[in-house]
């Protein structure tokens, strides 16, 4: 029997030589919005990105700093508020391309 956490591992391995990618993606169209800034939704939606796999992506780069809260809201198609990320720094940070590297 497969438990959660096997299908979760294999998920992951699955990703896994793409992460970077998918990180990078994401974090470039942040930064591409400016100060407008993007919720996940509209991440998903312009990246063509499942929900399961933008959102992990987004807060890896949240955890490492290079994503923030703009302290703004918008609405999603469902009405309800949504957090607006925006990038702290722009693509010259050098810290950013370690995560590319």
């Amino acid at each position: 029997m497969i438990e959660a956490q096997d299908t979760s591992r294999e998920a992951h391995e699955h990703v896994k030589p793409r992460k970077v990618t998918l990180r990078e993606r994401v974090l470039r169209y942040v930064v591409g919005c400016g100060e407008h800034g993007a919720t996940d939704e509209e991440m998903q939606t312009a990246l063509g990105m499942d929900p399961n796999t933008q959102r992990p992506r987004r807060r890896e780069l949240v955890q490492a700093g290079y994503i923030v809260d703009s302290g703004k809201r918008r609405e999603t198609r469902t009405g309800r508020n949504a957090i607006v990320w925006i990038s702290r720094d722009l693509l010259e940070d050098p810290r950013q391309q370690e995560l590319f590297a």
